[in-house]
């Protein structure tokens, strides 16, 4: 039998992802039930895009709600109390700066159900994350991306 796939997330994730579920099956589903009433009520359903579109959004609330509940069921939360202070690992904020001259940046490495590069939350499977993890504070380290590879300087290794 093949194995489950784990999802890695910090607490902090595993609560947003409690609270979105909790969202979508308390007031977003009963939302979509009722536009879904509405639209019925419009007459032919073959020409209804109000319908249509009730529809497909009550697909998607379904399909969210899955997703979730299955990242949930297989969450593995992260726990970096025996990992040296200074070594990068998924939960932790690492800050470098890419060689020779380049503006410093700052992430929290997160399993990919809490990535969000906008608010600098980059995923464990990403190039850059997989480049740091394992390494610590002060290493240089070449990272392998698809736009070639890159040197960066670890600048600051934070829980």
């Amino acid at each position: 039998m093949a194995e489950e796939k784990t999802y890695p997330m910090t607490l902090e994730g595993k609560k947003k992802l409690e609270d979105e579920l909790n969202t979508l099956k308390t007031s977003k589903r009963a939302e979509v039930i009722k536009r879904i009433k509405i639209a019925r009520g419009f007459g032919d359903l073959s020409e209804n895009s109000e319908y249509e579109a009730a529809k497909n959004e009550q697909s998607f609330v379904e399909g969210r709600i899955k997703t979730i509940e299955q990242m949930l069921n297989h969450a593995e939360i992260i726990d970096n109390g025996d990992i040296d202070q200074d070594e990068i690992a998924v939960g932790k904020t690492v800050t470098f700066k890419e060689l020779p001259d380049e503006e410093p940046e700052t992430y929290t490495i997160v399993g990919a159900a809490e990535a969000d590069p906008f608010v600098g939350k980059i995923s464990n499977d990403s190039p850059i994350a997989k480049g740091l993890v394992g390494h610590h504070l002060g290493e240089k380290v070449s990272i392998e991306t698809p736009g070639g590879e890159m040197e960066v300087k670890i600048l600051e290794v934070k829980q």
